[in-house]
């Protein structure tokens, strides 16, 4: 049974979580600071240990994905994606899901929806489809690609964090993640694209709507000129970058799945850890040398500024939470061993809601699973369940579905007067439910729990 202390020291870190994912930005991390003072001066708990590994490779990952943008080779898949949709107009409810997904599995950001979604209510309103269909779709599915992709903060730090654990009976491989998280996020947003195909009134019998486009001018603006990246030139060295960035994440996975073409010292071979930061600072390196980004570019754009705020926010997190879980260790172990034992999806519900309460899936999993891991959590239950991190839909708060919003000039995609009855709240459900449970299907089917 946990203690008085415990309660206080656990409201003092939902307080600090809470108001600095309010203030937004790297606040989240001076607010653990914050926490850690407390937690060590007035509590007298002994400082735990802030999480380096995790921030290193967070920090190599987001340098190959920012020189990435500065290099123009982002635009050039979004290029590739908009030919894609342009298409295939009438299944836009369906493609555009899975083209925003796609596009942050391969970048690691789901700032790629940005570009995609004026793309998106072109589409679907010169088609007559209602846009917030497609529109709420592509925001969701764009963040349920973070936890498939290899070069995702979330993934890495989930990767750092269970390295040296064994499942099945063998040493963790970044592989054994993908397992579960692709195929789930894959049937997860099939199922948001198929409920997205049926939702709200049909444009024509919208009576709101259709007040709205009565007046001339507001036609005009609802319909809009054509927003498009189709007449862009690329250069090749451009072209080269994406090529390039495309290379070195199948290096990664190549080496994941061979551990025998890693460097070996000992008889021991390289950690995937290592060997991702490496790779990634050698293709920033590349970039830079062969497709002529100015170095002093890369930290301005918004790939380097959101992962610096996300290398701030897991560093203070982290820091406090270990502080005051390993000052606890015993008494939670003995409580959240049963519970989890008894009830393996409670530690899909506890990582949503604080993924929702830090906005962020990579500090949600930071805070989380070396909290799980700590009081024996089996690493299995950590991965099947591995999509609960993304919860943050839960209100409309988080700047992709801000912009959906903006986006979407007919004003279908919308926050209801209740604020939680809003666009994204039925499909972010819907498809993190459905992946999370393929994950503990496919999990249970490959002996991982």
């Amino acid at each position: 049974m946990v203690g008085t202390d415990f309660w206080l020291q656990f409201l003092l870190v939902l307080m600090c979580l809470f108001y600095g994912a309010r203030k937004g930005g790297i606040a989240l991390g001076f607010l653990g600071g914050v926490g850690l003072i407390v937690l060590t001066f007035v509590f007298s708990l002994p400082a735990g240990k802030p999480p380096i590994d995790v921030i290193l490779t967070i920090l190599a990952v987001v340098c190959a994905s920012s020189t990435l943008q500065s290099a123009g080779g982002l635009d050039c898949l979004l290029q590739v994606a908009e030919k894609f949709l342009r298409k295939h107009p009438r299944y836009v409810c369906f493609f555009s899901p899975y083209v925003c997904w796609f596009l942050t599995v391969l970048c690691g950001t789901g700032h790629v929806v940005y570009t995609m979604l004026p793309v998106i209510y072109d589409i679907s309103i010169k088609n007559n489809i209602r846009p917030e269909r497609p529109m709420a779709a592509s925001s969701i599915a764009s963040q349920m690609g973070i936890i498939c992709s290899p070069a995702a903060v979330a993934t890495v730090s989930s990767i750092a964090m269970l390295e040296g654990y064994t499942i099945n009976g063998e040493p963790f491989d970044f592989i054994d993640l993908f397992a579960i998280t692709i195929p789930g996020g894959f049937i997860g947003v099939f199922f948001v694209g198929l409920f997205s195909m049926f939702r709200g009134q049909d444009l024509d019998r919208d009576e709101k709507f259709q007040k709205l486009i009565a007046k001339p001018e507001m036609k005009k603006y609802v319909y809009g000129e054509t927003t498009t990246l189709m007449n862009q030139r690329f250069n090749t060295r451009q072209w080269f970058s994406l090529w390039l960035f495309l290379g070195i994440i199948g290096l990664i996975a190549l080496l994941g799945m061979y551990p025998e073409f890693r460097p070996t010292i000992s008889g021991t071979a390289m950690s995937m850890t290592q060997i991702l930061q490496v790779i990634m600072l050698t293709g920033g390196a590349l970039m830079i040398i062969f497709c002529g980004v100015n170095a002093s570019d890369i930290a301005k754009n918004s790939v380097f500024r959101a992962g610096v705020a996300a290398v701030v926010a897991v560093y203070g997190v982290v820091w406090m939470t270990d502080t005051m879980i390993a000052a606890h260790l015993d008494e939670v172990k003995s409580v959240l061993l049963h519970i989890v034992k008894e009830s393996p999806w409670t530690y899909a519900v506890v990582l949503l809601l604080v993924s929702k309460l830090v906005n962020s899936q990579g500090a949600a999993l930071a805070i989380v699973v070396p909290a799980a891991l700590g009081v024996g959590v089996p690493p299995g239950i950590i991965i099947a369940f591995s999509a609960a991190c993304y919860g943050y839909y839960i209100l409309p708060t988080y700047p992709s579905d801000l912009a959906a919003i903006q986006f979407d000039r007919s004003g279908t995609t919308h926050i209801g007067r209740f604020v939680i009855n809003h666009s994204f709240i039925a499909p972010g459900l819907i498809g993190v439910i459905s992946a999370s449970i393929t994950g503990y299907i496919l999990a249970t089917i490959y002996n991982f729990i």
